[in-house]
């Protein structure tokens, strides 16, 4: 479109109403005409226009400036929807929202996924021409499976794919910034970025789609509709299957060089172990197991009566050596069928609900994980110096338990003191977010090209 033709002017024109009507809420033509400087004809042809494509609609009456009713205008939040799609090494979850973000459905499904992987594993064996085929095939299963979710969605909905412009996807890896390529996924999706890369997943649903780290979504999320709401500094450090960290400055995600910023899972401890080896619901397990936990919650009365599991109230310094109980090679080593069967029979739910409960040894447990995740939180804060860290994901939601824990070890030792405190979309914060990417380009799309059609 070339500047100062008839239709370039126009879309101004009908770029800055909407503009308007988003931000401000319905108006009369009148008030729009003063908010935005246009005449009013301009505004009353404009106004035709977009009502004729269902962007904006008339609703009510109010009284003006010489007392007489003006039909009131506003904007069609129902004129199209988005989706949000959280593809978690745990749970799908997805989202449908009107264009004002309001969430109107919500629904999360097994990790299918899991089981396609597991397939896909145990067929390695086979010819290499019949390998790739597999792995095509399960890449199709796993797209054709994202896919009857958001059509399940829209259906039960009374909506048809036309009605979405965008779809934002939440994966837990490392998006490649110009590429929309994944790398470093987690467990148990590994074998499966193709599947889930921009392209992929464009050529698998009609519409625009949008893809990016998890942990960065949920903390788009929280500065949205959470937490963080507009928190001009704050970091979200996930911990469950997997750790990371979403770091949000002036409401703008921060992705850094190939997408790596927050790819906290590769810091080193203090021992040299990975921090995602140490912090995440495997490391939970292990260091459980090391303290003799890993059967014991099975007969919770007997770890109540026991006398050697008297458990003192003191915070130990995170910097002690006590907070590494094995060694990067335990942490990493493979598992002996004796040490699978006990870890078979813990779960980090298991753990956090004993600690609830009061038992001490599983209080004990958490008090030195805490120490663990208090000495990356302490190098966070020391180099961001945010004035905020935001908790989340399946272990680190858990404020009630740990947030004590680390708000004393923080106000005793961290040299920056940023406010500590927990997720408060919980599960839902990576399709929050996924929501909102998929808001913000639809809304840009619409207001950059309104006049096209």
């Amino acid at each position: 479109m070339m500047a100062g033709t008839p239709q370039y002017l126009r879309n101004l024109n009908e770029n800055l109403i909407m503009d308007a009507l988003i931000t401000q809420g319905a108006m009369s033509r009148a008030d729009i005409s003063r908010q935005t400087g246009l005449s009013k004809p301009t505004v009353s042809s404009a106004v035709e226009h977009l009502i004729e494509r269902n962007l904006v609609k008339e609703t009510g009456r109010a009284d003006n400036a010489q007392g007489r009713k003006a039909t009131l205008i506003q904007f069609n939040e129902t004129a199209y929807y988005v989706c949000g799609v959280d593809i978690g090494a745990t749970r799908i979850r997805v989202a449908l929202a009107d264009l004002n973000g309001q969430i109107v459905a919500y629904a999360a499904y097994p990790p299918i996924i899991q089981d396609m992987h597991q397939q896909q594993k145990s067929k390695e064996s086979r010819q290499s021409n019949e390998s790739q085929q597999s792995n095509e095939s399960s890449e199709r299963s796993v797209l054709l499976l994202l896919h009857g979710y958001v059509n399940q969605m829209l259906q039960k909905n009374g909506l048809e794919w036309s009605n979405i412009r965008c779809i934002g996807f939440g994966i837990p890896g490392v998006v490649l910034p110009g590429s929309g390529k994944i790398k470093r996924i987690v467990e148990p999706l590994t074998g499966m970025e193709s599947a889930f890369s921009r392209d992929a997943l464009a050529r698998a649903f009609p519409c625009d789609v949008i893809l990016d780290n998890d942990v960065n979504l949920a903390a788009l999320g929280e500065y949205r509709s959470g937490a963080a709401v507009d928190s001009p500094l704050f970091v979200f450090f996930s911990i469950g299957a997997g750790t990371g960290a979403g770091i949000m400055v002036q409401g703008q995600l921060l992705h850094g060089l190939g997408g790596m910023t927050g790819e906290v899972a590769e810091m080193l401890m203090e021992n040299g172990s990975r921090l995602e080896d140490v912090l995440s619901a495997d490391g939970l397990l292990h260091l459980a197991k090391q303290r003799g936990l890993a059967l014991g919650l099975k007969n919770s009365n007997e770890l109540k009566n026991s006398n050697e599991l008297k458990e003192s109230n003191e915070v130990k310094n995170p910097n002690h050596s006590d907070a590494f109980p094995f060694s990067a090679e335990e942490v990493t080593g493979d598992n002996t069928d004796e040490i699978a069967d006990e870890m078979q029979a813990l779960t980090p739910e298991l753990i956090f609900e004993a600690a609830r409960n009061g038992e001490a040894l599983v209080i004990s447990v958490i008090k030195q994980y805490s120490r663990m995740i208090a000495l990356a939180l302490r190098q966070i804060s020391t180099v961001l110096a945010p004035e905020l860290i935001v908790l989340g994901g399946g272990i680190g939601g858990n404020g009630d338990v740990l947030l004590p824990i680390l708000r004393q070890i923080a106000a005793e030792q961290f040299p920056v003191k940023p406010q500590l405190i927990c997720s408060a979309l919980g599960e839902r914060a990576v399709v929050t977010g996924a929501v909102q990417v998929a808001l913000q380009r639809t809304l840009l799309n619409l207001q950059q090209g309104v006049s096209e059609e």
